[in-house]
């Protein structure tokens, strides 16, 4: 690949400009997406007319640009979370019927737990959790869950390079917390987020007892009722597990 004036490439560019669109924005305009891409406007232009010819993005009228069908038909066609999704669903629209709030499910991904699926309807309480948003792992109840249950280095080399730029958790404490959760087997936070919500989430595992993903839930901060909700989660997280290496057993006979 052929490397601009400041030395990257192609797809460096090609990735800046995918990437300059914020979460849950679809649409800017040219001159914006240049500047969020950190590109010469004919760079930028150019590439979106290449891009927009692959139907990975759409050129409208008045300079706006697009995200395109295409890219989100590829990411969905061919993600790795699709497995974990479809094994996933049944179970979390249970936990929902039954308790009429959101439930999510997510996976680590580097120092944030990154949201793959979330069910939410009227009435329940806001979640700042969204499908293909992240969180830090220290103020999410998923990023805990799945933090706490791997593997001893990758736990260590987190702790190192921790900082909270709010100064509210202090490295010891996080240590702390992460060990109570593996030993309670579900990790809880009250109130981090949004002061009147409350965040519970399970590890889920595979068949080699790996930590794959994290369920959850949001509900008010006065439902403690952490002797109906854990056992439910876990139940659930169990059924997906079985799930996962059901389609696993099945892929391998085809």
């Amino acid at each position: 690949m052929a490397n601009s004036a400041a030395g990257d490439s192609v797809v460096d560019r090609v990735v800046r400009v995918i990437e300059a669109f914020p979460e849950g924005v679809t649409v800017l305009q040219l001159s914006e997406l240049a500047e969020r891409a950190g590109l010469p406007p004919s760079t930028a232009h150019r590439l979106v007319r290449q891009l927009a010819g692959h139907g990975l993005l759409e050129l409208g009228s008045g300079g706006s640009v697009r995200l395109g069908l295409r890219l989100w038909e590829l990411v969905n066609r061919n993600s790795p979370t699709l497995a974990l999704r479809q094994a996933a669903m049944p179970f979390m629209e249970d936990i929902q019927q039954v308790l009429n709030q959101n439930v999510n499910l997510a996976v680590l991904e580097g120092w944030e737990a990154l949201f793959i699926e979330r069910l939410s309807r009227r009435g329940s309480v806001a979640n700042r959790a969204q499908i293909a948003g992240r969180m830090p792992v220290h103020v999410s109840s998923a990023g805990l869950a799945l933090m706490a249950n791997q593997p001893p280095a990758v736990q260590a080399e987190y702790l190192h390079q921790f900082h909270d730029p709010d100064g509210l958790v202090q490295p010891e404490a996080l240590r702390t917390l992460l060990q109570e959760t593996a030993g309670h087997g579900f990790a809880q936070l009250a109130g981090v987020v949004d002061p009147d919500t409350w965040g519970i989430a399970v590890p889920v595992r595979d068949a080699r007892n790996r930590t794959v993903a994290a369920l959850g839930v949001v509900v008010p901060l006065r439902e403690m009722r952490l002797q109906a909700l854990v056992p439910a989660l876990q139940t659930a997280a169990r059924g997906i597990g079985r799930q996962l290496q059901d389609a696993k057993a099945a892929s391998s006979f085809r």
